[in-house]
């Protein structure tokens, strides 16, 4: 749909405006609810609670208002979930910490939607998959494999192949917790469970890792 030609666009100093936070709140829940291709801007102005006038103003089209939403969650990923401290001597300490705190934080309920809708639209806009991914998957493998590059170098870790150690403790710490939540089939772990599973995962990383 394009925007009617009387409406000016606001400049970039109103980009973080309430009105804009307004608009994105209201159209997450439009396309959780209908899904991006059934959505249109009129249903996300009447659930913003603005006139689709005020919504062209901030966005063009559904395009350029999903790829919003899909920014605020990449700065959410890129937030300091994974990090670590390298002169830290005790890896098992610092890694159960660590991913204590992104699994719980991964599993919280308002995380699954957007995620949910990036699957959705990855093959229209791969881009917007692409994006995703980096800020969030690739970022804290990333660092994660830093981290135990540090601890390699440091002599209290053996790690043939970081980035790969890297990723597969980050996906044992999920294990059981993240995707019954992503498909719907539990509710979200208790912390008692997410220490359980995470130390697990970090128990059989050092049985693996640590160095004799």
């Amino acid at each position: 749909m394009t925007a009617p030609a009387i409406v000016e666009r606001l400049p970039a100093e109103a980009d973080d405006s309430v009105k804009r936070r307004q608009i994105i709140q209201g159209a997450s829940q439009v396309f959780r609810m209908q899904g991006f291709d059934a959505a249109s801007m009129g249903e996300i102005a009447k659930v913003a609670g603005v006139s689709k006038g005020t919504l062209y103003v901030y966005f063009k089209d559904k395009d350029e208002l999903f790829e919003a939403i899909v920014a605020n969650e990449c700065i959410f990923q890129a937030e300091g979930i994974f990090a670590f401290d390298s002169q830290n001597p005790d890896v098992a300490g610092e890694l159960t910490q660590v991913l204590r705190k992104f699994a719980a934080t991964l599993c919280e309920p308002a995380r699954h939607s957007p995620l949910r809708m990036v699957i959705a639209i990855a093959d229209r806009m791969p881009h917007i998959g692409k994006k995703f991914y980096e800020t969030g998957p690739a970022t804290g493998i990333a660092k994660a494999k830093a981290y135990l590059e540090a601890q390699v170098a440091a002599g209290r870790l053996v790690v043939a192949d970081c980035e790969v150690a890297a990723a597969q403790l980050i996906e044992s710490s999920l294990s059981t917790l993240f995707k019954p939540l992503l498909f719907n089939f539990a509710p979200p772990p208790t912390p008692e469970r997410v220490d359980h599973v995470v130390g697990i995962a970090v128990r059989t990383f050092m049985a693996a890792y640590a160095a004799r």
